[in-house]
C-alpha cells in the first residue's frame, strides 16, 4: 500500500518577524531547521509516502483519502479519475485530471493502471457457522472473500447447524459473524404454513429466504414442494423481500449395467439429469404468477440460484419474465468454467448439485448470460472438510458436493469469459449491481456518490497458477477444483465501507464489519 500513497501539501509559509536588537548571528542559527525541512519538502513531496499506522480495521490509517487510477468503473462507462472517500461512503467521482484540483491535504492513493470497480457482492455462500466451522467458519471464509475481491457476503441457511430457519437460530449467526454478512433465512415444511415464525426470522433481519425442491443432504434442512412455496411467497410479499429456490425435484433413475461405475463423472450426471431441474421449474411457475402486478404475492420475488441446465429449464424461465412474473436466476462460475467430459474419473472436487453438464451446455449458458437471460453470478461456495470428498475411493456417488471457489470466482469468470466477449461493465452487472438489488442493498454495488466505498482494485492482464505457491485463505484448500489452474486477473486491493482490508497479499489485522440486516 505504501508505494501508492503521495502526500499533498500546501505550500510551506514561514514569516518570521525579527527584533533588531537580535544579533545577525542569532537569525541565521534560527533558520538553519527551517532551512533543513524546507530542502526536505522539496526533494521529497512528489516521492515521499506517509506512514500510516497499521491499526484495527484497515491497513490505511486515514478516514478521508482519493483512490486514483485509468481504469475506473462506474455507471455506464469506465473513466480515468479519481474516487473521494470518507468515512466509509463515496462523496465524490471526479474525471480526468479534474482530481488534482480538488485534492488538498488529503492522502492519496495511485493504483495506475490497475482497474477499480464496485466490490463483488456474493449473495450464495455457505460458511458453515455455528456448528460446521470445521468445514469453513466465518473467520477463513471472510478472509478469502476480501483476498478474492468480494465485500459482501450473503451467507445461505443450510450447512451450519442448527439450521437458520427461525428468529432464534439467525441469532446464533449474528453473534458470531463479523465482516460485512447478511444472511437468508430457511423456508422448510416446518415454518412454510406458521406466518408468526417467518415473520419473526424476516423481522430478525433475515433479508429473505431459501428453499430446496429436492433433499438437501442436512437433516434439519427438509425439502419442500409448491405448497410450501406458495405459503412463503404470500408472507414475503409483505416484507418485498425474495425467496430463493434450489429448483431440482427429484425422480428415481434407473441405472443400466455397466453404467454404475461410481468413480466415473458420467455416472453421477445419470442420476441427477437436466429434467429435475425442468421439473422443479415448471412446478415453480403455477406459483410465480401470484407475484405478477396485481397478483396476491405482489411484493415477492421468486429468484432460481445456481441454473446448470441451459436448455428447457433456462426456456421456461425466459417465458415466465416475459409473462411478468418477478424472477431472476443465477449461475455460477463452475457451470461456466468445466465441463463434463474433462472431468478425471475419481475426482470429486468437482461434485455439486446441480451437476456440471457438458460443453456444449456450458456455451449456451454463457450465452444466456451475456444476453441478459441468466441474471447473475453467485459463487455457490459450499465446502466440507476434506474427509467428506472420499478422495481415496473417487465415489462420486457418495462423496459430499460442493465446489469450493470463494476466493477465485473474480478471475475465473473473467479468463473463462474473455472468449465470450466479457466486459468489466458486464462484471460489475453480474457480480455487483444486480446482487446488490437482489439482497435490497441500495447503498452497495456501485461506484457513486453517496454508496458504500466498497472497491476492489484488480489488474485484469495479472496472470497467476493456483498451485501451492499462491497463498489461499479457505480453510481447505485441497477440496477446490480450481487449484491446479492458470488464470487471469489478480487481485490487489479491497476496500470495506472504506477499509483498506486486503492488499498485496496481507489483511487488516482486525476483521471489523457490520452484519447487514433487511
Amino acid at each position: 500500500m505504501q508505494d501508492h500513497v503521495r502526500p499533498y501539501r500546501e505550500p510551506l509559509v514561514v514569516v518570521v518577524v525579527i527584533s533588531q536588537a537580535i544579533g545577525r548571528w542569532r537569525l541565521v542559527v534560527s533558520f538553519i531547521p527551517l532551512l533543513i525541512y524546507w530542502l526536505y519538502n522539496i526533494a521529497y513531496s512528489d516521492y515521499a509516502s506517509p506512514k500510516p499506522t497499521t491499526s484495527g480495521c484497515s491497513l490505511l490509517s486515514h478516514h478521508h483519502y482519493w483512490i486514483v487510477s485509468e481504469r475506473i468503473v462506474i455507471p455506464h462507462e469506465i473513466i480515468s479519475g479519481a474516487v473521494e472517500i470518507n468515512g466509509g461512503s463515496i462523496i465524490s467521482v471526479v474525471k480526468e485530471k479534474d482530481w488534482l484540483e480538488k485534492v488538498k491535504n488529503e492522502p492519496v492513493i495511485d493504483y495506475g493502471e490497475a482497474v477499480v470497480m464496485p466490490g463483488l457482492i456474493d449473495v450464495h455462500a455457505h460458511l458453515d457457522d455455528p456448528g460446521r466451522e470445521e468445514w469453513e467458519g466465518f473467520p477463513s471464509g471472510t478472509k478469502a472473500a476480501a483476498a478474492g475481491g468480494i465485500t459482501t457476503l450473503i451467507d445461505m441457511p443450510l450447512n451450519n447447524f442448527p439450521s437458520t430457519v427461525s428468529e432464534e437460530t439467525l441469532q446464533l449467526k449474528m453473534n458470531l459473524c463479523f465482516f460485512y454478512t447478511g444472511f437468508w433465512g430457511g423456508l422448510v415444511p416446518e415454518n412454510a404454513f406458521n406466518a408468526s415464525i417467518l415473520e419473526n426470522l424476516l423481522k430478525a433481519g433475515a433479508l429473505g429466504l431459501k428453499s430446496f425442491m429436492c433433499p438437501s443432504g442436512i437433516n434439519d434442512f427438509p425439502m419442500t414442494d409448491a405448497s410450501h412455496i406458495k405459503e412463503g411467497l404470500s408472507v414475503l410479499a409483505k416484507y418485498k423481500r425474495p425467496l430463493l429456490v434450489h429448483a431440482e425435484k427429484q425422480q428415481d433413475i434407473e441405472l443400466k449395467d455397466g453404467d454404475d461405475d461410481p468413480r466415473s463423472y458420467s455416472t453421477y450426471l445419470k442420476t441427477r439429469p437436466s429434467s429435475w431441474e425442468e421439473t422443479a421449474i415448471r412446478e415453480l411457475l403455477t406459483v410465480t404468477k401470484d407475484t405478477r402486478t396485481g397478483g396476491p404475492a405482489e411484493g415477492a420475488h421468486l429468484h432460481i440460484v445456481h441454473l446448470s441446465d441451459s436448455r428447457s429449464s433456462l426456456e421456461l424461465i425466459k417465458e415466465a419474465k416475459r409473462n411478468g412474473d418477478s424472477l431472476t436466476v443465477e449461475t455460477c462460475p463452475h457451470y461456466l468454467a468445466f465441463s463434463a467430459e474433462e472431468i478425471p474419473d475419481g475426482d470429486t472436487r468437482f461434485k455439486c448439485a446441480p451437476p456440471i453438464r457438458d460443453a456444449s451446455n456450458r456455451q449456451q449458458l454463457w450465452e444466456a448470460l451475456m444476453d441478459g437471460d441468466i441474471d447473475m453470478l453467485s459463487s455457490d461456495h459450499s465446502p466440507s472438510e476434506p474427509e467428506l470428498k472420499l478422495f481415496a475411493e473417487g465415489d462420486f456417488l457418495r462423496a459430499w458436493g460442493g465446489i469450493s471457489s470463494l476466493q477465485f470466482v473474480l478471475p475465473v469468470t473473467w479468463s473463462y469469459g474473455l472468449k465470450y466477449g466479457v466486459t468489466l461493465e458486464k462484471l460489475v452487472s453480474w457480480w455487483s449491481e444486480k446482487p446488490a438489488r437482489l439482497a435490497s442493498q441500495d447503498l452497495k454495488g456501485g461506484i457513486e456518490k453517496g454508496k458504500h466505498a466498497d472497491i476492489v482494485v484488480w489488474e485484469p492482464e495479472k496472470e497467476f497458477e493456483l498451485d501451492e505457491n499462491h497463498t489461499v485463505h479457505l480453510k481447505h484448500p485441497s477440496i477446490s477444483a480450481y487449484m491446479g489452474s492458470r488464470l487471469t486477473g489478480k487481485v490487489v486491493a479491497t476496500f470495506v465501507n472504506g477499509n483498506l482490508v486486503f492488499e498485496d497479499g496481507k489483511h487488516a489485522p482486525d476483521a471489523c464489519g457490520t452484519t447487514i440486516l433487511a
